[in-house]
């Protein structure tokens, strides 16, 4: 099937994908409320409607190492992730668990998560709106000074062999009907595509990457996800070869959303996996 077909074909919907504009500085975005004067970010956007492609048909052939993100059946024992100390003590171990065995590494550290619902997130500060916005967690440089920042005394010892920072993306209600993941083929972005960008924090400065628009790229979904579903997404991998090495993500407006929708609840967490312990 070529590509034309297959953009008119069932089970892919157009969408707007915000791309970053072209701009001459450093893109950045602060976390907190800025110094007086400074705008939050000065991120300039352009959407750019794409054609973005049901994955469930094609989920069996889908690889960590080649498209960058895969989907696994995985049914969590946590009862309210809204509960940091629960999702810490009980979720954690389950995503190292669930990493190891689907990538096959001596060990996997969870070190951060993150939930999202648009509706609580206007009274609990702890819980953050979709990020619609193409963009990877992080870049060549800021893979490794996490490794840096959470292994202080090991870090060089660690840095020595192949390591990865993969995400787990899952509802946390389903199905969602309402700002799904899209998720693009890391095969069809060129490394020019990627643009550094600062994330400041009170105490640190952290990079991630925004994402120029190329009409080569190819976004996928997983419509009407189910808490007992996740993504797994890999962001960084200090392996320099063929295989993938991060990918870009976003939450998206689905043409096919019933205005009735709740909103969408999911968690992200972000791991570290180590192929040698």
């Amino acid at each position: 099937m070529n590509a034309a077909s297959l953009e008119r074909g069932p089970g892919v919907v157009e969408a707007p994908i915000n791309y970053l504009a072209e701009m001459t500085a450093k893109p950045y975005s602060y976390t907190y409320t800025p110094p007086g004067g400074t705008p939050q970010t000065n991120r300039r956007i352009t959407a750019v409607t794409r054609p973005i492609r049901d994955a469930r048909s094609i989920a069996s052939s889908l690889s960590l190492e080649r498209q960058g993100f895969i989907l696994v059946q995985h049914a969590s024992s946590v009862r309210d992730f809204y509960n940091d100390e629960e999702v810490k003590a009980v979720y954690y171990p389950e995503c190292e668990r669930l990493l190891k065995e689907a990538t096959g590494a001596a060990r996997a550290v969870v070190f951060d998560h993150i939930v999202r619902n648009a509706a609580r997130a206007k009274s609990d500060k702890m819980v953050k709106l979709p990020a619609k916005g193409a963009h990877n967690d992080y870049t060549l440089s800021s893979g490794p000074q996490r490794v840096r920042d959470f292994f202080p005394q090991k870090a060089s010892q660690l840095l020595q062999h192949r390591f990865a920072i993969i995400n787990i993306w899952r509802p946390v209600q389903g199905p969602v009907l309402e700002s799904p993941f899209a998720i693009c083929d890391a095969q069809t972005i060129n490394p020019e595509d990627f643009v550094a960008s600062d994330l400041i924090y009170p105490h640190r400065r952290g990079e991630t990457l925004a994402v120029r628009f190329n009409p080569s790229h190819q976004w996928y979904y997983f419509p009407l996800m189910r808490p007992d579903e996740a993504v797994l997404l890999k962001c960084y991998d200090s392996a320099d070869d063929s295989r993938a090495r991060m990918t870009a993500h976003t939450g998206f407006d689905d043409p096919n959303s019933p205005p009735e929708a709740p909103p969408r609840e999911s968690i992200e967490t972000r791991a570290f996996v180590f192929y040698q312990d």
